[in-house]
């Protein structure tokens, strides 16, 4: 079942075209990467399917509805855009129960919202006080308020440090687990690839791969290293086979255009020893630099 939908999404800001007719799907209970370069038009398109932001053509809708139609339906929907829109007088607690106010919820979700995000000991703490990451925990804590059956969420590892990186994966995947549906845009491609089992990638507002992410890293570069006595013997033999061949020391090649089956059937037919074989897949970073082609991007 498809949750949400893009369909030739369009937004033009005056002459600029920051989104371009772009199109993709999420289904239930799938954890999707959005993945893309700064400006690539990633927030704009996430604050469209939010109807924060009209879109010039196309459409945005989840559940097959444009958000402002979802009626007592938003409450389902948990987002977090920005680590920001805090009153820094209030505490942690006092924030929580103006938005329980705000979107219809009862302030008895309140202390489990705290308790998922690890926010409980500083439920007295005015947020003015807070770190970014302790924003981003509180952003997130309030998207859960509604118990929501899908969660849209922008860069949420932004300021968090690597403990809480690696809490926030662990709580991502356990969101999943549950059969609920997640929209991540994140540029820590690494760590996307962690938690994500979707990735969309865009640039300049248009759509350039979407799959599952295993299939995304299979695009990136897969070296085959082998470690043989012969060498030379074998880097000539694979050569002729069209792959190209680097050598990586006295007895090391990296080889690529050919896989680890191919390359070990050639050795056998030509009595050449392997002591070692080896595959680097790839990695979702590699893919991403490859379909976006951001090595020479300006910042």
């Amino acid at each position: 079942m498809t949750v949400i939908e893009v369909r030739g999404l369009v937004k033009q800001f005056g002459p600029a075209t920051v989104v371009g007719g772009l199109s993709f799907s999420v289904g239930a209970g799938t954890i999707a990467g959005f993945l893309g370069p700064n400006g690539a038009g990633k927030t704009t398109t996430l604050r469209m399917l939010l109807g924060l932001v009209w879109p010039s053509s196309g459409q945005a809708v989840i559940w097959g509805k444009p958000y402002r139609e979802l009626g007592d339906r938003r409450r389902r929907v948990g987002a977090v855009l920005e680590a920001s829109g805090f009153h820094p007088g209030r505490t942690v607690t006092a924030h929580l129960r103006v938005r329980c106010a705000a979107t219809g919820t009862g302030r008895s979700r309140i202390d489990a919202v705290l308790a998922d995000t690890g926010m409980t000991g500083l439920a007295g703490r005015q947020t003015g006080s807070l770190s970014l990451g302790e924003r981003q925990r509180l952003g997130l804590a309030a998207a859960l308020l509604g118990e929501p059956e899908v969660l849209i969420l922008d860069e949420p590892a932004n300021g968090l440090d690597p403990a809480g990186v690696l809490w926030l994966r662990g709580f991502l995947r356990q969101l999943g687990e549950q059969g609920r549906t997640v929209l991540v845009s994140s540029h820590i491609l690494a760590e996307v690839a962690q938690f994500a089992d979707h990735a969309i990638v865009i640039d300049r507002g248009r759509l350039v791969s979407a799959g599952p992410v295993t299939e995304l890293t299979k695009t990136a570069r897969q070296v085959v290293t082998v470690r043989s006595p012969r060498a030379e013997a074998l880097r000539a033999a694979l050569a002729s086979e069209g792959a190209a061949v680097r050598a990586a020391g006295p007895d090391r090649l990296e080889i690529s255009g050919l896989d680890t089956e191919q390359v070990a059937t050639l050795a056998a037919a030509l009595g050449i020893p392997i002591f070692e074989i080896t595959t680097d897949t790839g990695s979702l970073e590699q893919a991403f630099l490859r379909l976006t082609a951001t090595e020479g991007r300006p910042g």
